[in-house]
């Protein structure tokens, strides 16, 4: 498995405002932090907050914070809400064209895979990943 950027973006906000909690942050100040486009981390943004793990907050004074304690929010969780690439294999998605697929053997363990891949990803919150707080805040803060 492979995270897209998008899936990468969305875990460097959230981690950002795990540190930064309860600051709100603006999206444009965390996309400086990482050298990103402001343009493409607000999307990233947006789709985070329609997934119920951020609150977003507009105007003098907004920006973004975590809608759920950080112990209550799960990589896994996170990952399977925003990931944008495909399926691992072709024949995972709605259109599938494989002429071998009747028969593959492959299917049943490329599945298995991926879901051992999300279950290791239940076991982390985003407190576990952001548990050296102080040492992520030093990088996290102008």
């Amino acid at each position: 498995m492979q995270l897209d950027k998008f899936t990468d973006y969305a875990l460097r906000i959230l981690m950002t405002l795990a540190v930064r909690a309860p600051d709100r942050v603006a999206t444009s100040e965390i996309a400086a932090l990482f050298d990103l486009s402001d343009n493409h981390l607000s999307k990233v943004a947006t789709e985070l907050a329609r997934a119920g793990f951020v609150k977003s907050e507009r105007g003098r004074g907004g920006g973004l914070t975590l809608a759920h304690a950080p112990d209550q929010i799960t990589i896994g969780a996170v990952v399977r809400a925003v990931k944008r690439s495909g399926p691992v294999v072709e024949c995972f998605g709605t259109k599938s064209s494989c002429l071998i697929l009747p028969a593959c053997g492959l299917r049943d363990p490329l599945a298995q895979a991926q879901e051992a891949f999300f279950a290791t990803l239940d076991g982390y919150t985003l407190a576990d990943v952001t548990a050296q707080r102080g040492a992520l805040s030093a990088l996290l803060t102008p």
